[in-house]
């Protein structure tokens, strides 16, 4: 299917936060049948992350607050230069601001095939939410990076607003290809014995089945009120799940938490061809229908 000006073999994807900065296993996961991949998220120099403990797994999902480790992305363009994938290949960035963001975008236009903004990260400082949750700031991000490369740009929301569809808005007025939703839920857990919180950071991000309806309603609103296509993303698990974003109105889906088995990506991509097999649709005319059949 065609998306973004991009083909995609079937429409499921590796989300962006996990598995995402080894060419070797980008390569394994093509192989192991993904649609296409989304890089963890690369700024514009190296970046340690938090202490430990930086991740803990609930009975309900896991929450991490790893701070936005990652190599920079001139070593990241190391990594990738040589890189060759029959797969769309998108690179996660973020910054702390539109000139971080352009930067960054512009190295790496030629060595991807889109860029996802990370706008929505709950826990790293003065990036990510905190930049997401201003609807200006959204959108001067978006047309800036927009006007300075000629690939796709997709914009990671985050759930922890108001109203999504605002940010959404405003995300497409700036030029945006399409919105990726959602990023984790901004959650603590405390250890009842210590007597403080887990996470090194207090705070971290929510993420897993417990997120499910959360993103099912944002990918729903959202779909209702933009006309770009949107990437469903949030504890995706099986076919099912995957099946009731793209009638919220996902055009593809992001596959996180539930990545730790890498057999998911084709596990869930034969299931939904087999179920629009039985149903004797199309994937385009299950897109956005349970918004319709109301």
């Amino acid at each position: 299917m065609r998306v973004f000006e991009l083909e995609f073999p079937n429409p499921v994807l590796l989300a962006s936060g996990v598995l995402g900065i080894s060419s070797y296993l980008f390569k394994r996961i093509e192989k192991l049948g993904a649609g296409g991949i989304v890089t963890k998220s690369i700024g514009i120099s190296p970046k340690k992350g938090y202490e430990n403990p930086t991740i803990v797994e609930l009975d309900y999902g896991f929450l991490n607050a790893m701070g936005l480790p990652n190599p920079g992305v001139d070593y990241f363009l190391e990594e990738i230069k040589d890189l060759s994938l029959k797969i769309p290949f998108i690179v996660s960035i973020f910054g702390k601001d539109s000139e971080e963001f352009v930067k960054i975008a512009k190295k790496l236009e030629n060595y991807c095939d889109a860029l996802e903004l990370n706008l929505s990260c709950p826990h790293a400082e003065s990036y990510g939410m905190a930049i997401g949750q201003d609807e200006k700031i959204v959108y001067k991000i978006t047309k800036d990076v927009k006007k300075s490369v000629e690939i796709p740009v997709i914009v990671k929301l985050t759930p922890n607003v108001n109203d999504i569809v605002r940010i959404a808005r405003s995300a497409e007025n700036g030029g945006a290809d399409g919105i990726t939703a959602i990023n984790t839920l901004k959650a603590l857990a405390i250890d009842i014995d210590m007597e403080k919180p887990i996470l090194k950071n207090v705070y971290g991000g929510l993420s897993g089945r417990c997120i499910k309806p959360v993103a099912l309603r944002c990918v729903y609103d959202i779909y209702k009120n933009v006309k770009i296509p949107v990437i469903g993303v949030g504890g995706i698990a099986s076919p099912e799940d995957a099946i009731e974003f793209i009638m919220c109105g996902a055009s593809l889906v992001g596959i996180g938490s539930a990545a730790r088995d890498l057999n998911v990506f084709k596990d869930i991509s034969e299931g939904v061809e087999n179920f629009l097999k039985k149903k004797k649709y199309t994937l385009k005319e299950i897109i956005g229908k349970a918004t319709k059949n109301i």
